[in-house]
């Protein structure tokens, strides 16, 4: 008995693995718009499903990233300015989608646009430090996905969002992490709303990569930029040298964590648009894969004894 069970799960997992290998055809008349395509995954996605074959249209925010996009890829990539904030400017660019796919649709929607905003204790900052974070990780999200909707729907094609590790657990302070929980929710009433028009949505959940976006010295500056404001009673609470302290512990674990190949993150995107039956969920990353998704899936008490554990000691929190 015992044996057969052994030999069910064989093929079982022989299964699951052939379904995730099966591919569409036929990708070169397909169309795939991609955001925030400037620099980091964007850039390589845009780059990668252009050497594939794809009709890609890559949204920069600056003429500079557009430019430095067109000179590496092929003329069948279309390069379009876009702010995911600016509502105007993404119903205009949805409408120059429409004319220029036509009937074809949208075969794929990479919402990848991103910020990292300021990332600080709690009680250091105000309302308007979660604002910028908020209004592009998740309402620009929102507003891309659903003016192109209908060319997605017409296309029976996919959506993937990009969220992040900090999409299932709370690690730093600031609207990062709250823009990227919403947009996890966004994702998953999405991908059921959709699933009646044959639609597929998936969501790829990074780890920790080294691009413009994780850089640790504009995260400082940010950081330090706050400091100079804060009132004594909380300077006194965390220290003179809370920030100095918090770069060394940075540094620990960026060096254990850090991924520095970002094909991993593209590597997802392609197979959630080309698999015949694509993942819901994607985890990118040894770190997300190793820690911070089954983290995610301990009990509470758990995983606040992990990330407390990762944090600068205050000077003196009891100067209240």
């Amino acid at each position: 008995m015992l044996l057969w069970v052994l030999v069910l799960l064989i093929l079982c997992g022989f299964l699951w693995n052939y379904k995730g290998q099966l591919k569409i055809t036929d990708i070169t008349d397909k169309y795939i718009f991609i955001t925030g395509c400037d620099s980091g995954f964007g850039k390589l996605a845009a780059k990668t499903f252009d050497k594939k074959g794809f009709r890609v249209i890559a949204a920069c925010l600056t003429e500079s990233g557009s430019r430095a996009l067109k000179a590496e890829t092929s003329e069948r990539l279309h390069t379009v300015l876009l702010d995911v904030t600016d509502a105007d400017h993404v119903k205009r660019t949805a409408q120059w989608v429409k004319n220029h796919v036509g009937e074809k649709g949208l075969w794929g929607l990479i919402n990848n646009a991103g910020v990292l905003g300021v990332l600080a204790p709690t009680d250091w900052l105000t309302v308007e430090d979660y604002r910028e974070p908020i209004e592009v990780n998740l309402f620009g999200l929102i507003n891309v996905t659903l003016n192109m909707l209908p060319l997605v729907k017409k296309a029976r094609g996919r959506v993937i969002n990009v969220s992040s590790i900090g999409g299932r657990l709370a690690f730093v302070g600031g609207g990062y992490i709250p823009s990227k929980y919403a947009v996890e929710g966004f994702n998953d009433c999405l991908r059921r709303d959709m699933k009646a028009f044959g639609v597929h949505v998936s969501c790829i959940e990074p780890g920790l990569f080294k691009t413009e976006l994780s850089d640790p010295v504009k995260s400082t500056e940010k950081k330090l930029a706050i400091w100079k404001h804060l009132s004594p009673d909380i300077k006194q609470q965390y220290g003179e040298d809370y920030i100095e302290k918090s770069l060394s512990k940075l540094k620990v674990t960026t060096t254990s964590f850090l991924n520095m190949d970002l094909s991993l993150v593209v590597e997802c995107m392609d197979h959630a648009l080309t698999s015949l039956f694509p993942k819901t969920r994607y985890a990118a990353g040894k770190d997300a894969k190793t820690f911070w998704i089954p983290l995610s899936h301990m009990p509470t008490v758990l995983q606040d004894f992990l990330l407390l554990k990762q944090k600068t000691e205050l000077a003196n929190p009891k100067a209240v």
